[in-house]
């Protein structure tokens, strides 16, 4: 059954939102986890964690917000979720930041597959939905390696 221009542009900035629900998550666990890091982990965590998942997340929330200005529906307010207790530890928050930027991650190409934002967005749109994946490309690595050099 096809859907209209309108149904589809709400469909992108609904699929939109939940990646964008992903990154909040994502952000609010690597800010936990700097808090219980001592300085020059917690450098490294910013630079190489949260820098780039902030990023991710400021230009997913700027395409959303744009996008629906421009489509003339009403946007977002994104509220970053609880990272959880914050006796988890370094190690776990970390890694729910990981899952996270992930599944963020997963859901904007999914968005990119399904042929929407070519279908009913605008050149804007795929601009920022390439912007996001490509600051997130790093993380998994970057994850992986502070992991393994946390308490070092």
């Amino acid at each position: 059954m096809a859907i209209t221009t309108l149904e589809a542009r709400q469909q992108i900035l609904d699929d939109l939102a939940a990646a964008l629900d992903q990154l909040g998550l994502s952000v609010a666990c690597l800010s936990e986890a700097f808090e219980q890091l001592a300085v020059d982990a917690a450098d490294r965590l910013e630079a190489d964690l949260y820098r780039p998942v902030q990023r991710a997340y400021g230009r997913g929330k700027r395409t959303h917000a744009q996008f629906a200005q421009r489509v003339g529906l009403p946007g977002d307010t994104f509220e970053p979720p609880s990272p959880g207790l914050s006796s988890q530890g370094v190690k776990v928050l970390v890694a729910r930041a990981a899952t996270a930027a992930a599944d963020a991650d997963r859901r904007v190409a999914e968005l990119q597959d399904s042929m929407l934002p070519i279908e009913a967005g605008d050149a804007e749109l795929r601009s920022g939905l390439g912007e996001v994946r490509e600051l997130l490309e790093r993380v998994p690595v970057a994850t992986r390696l502070f992991l393994r050099a946390l308490g070092r």
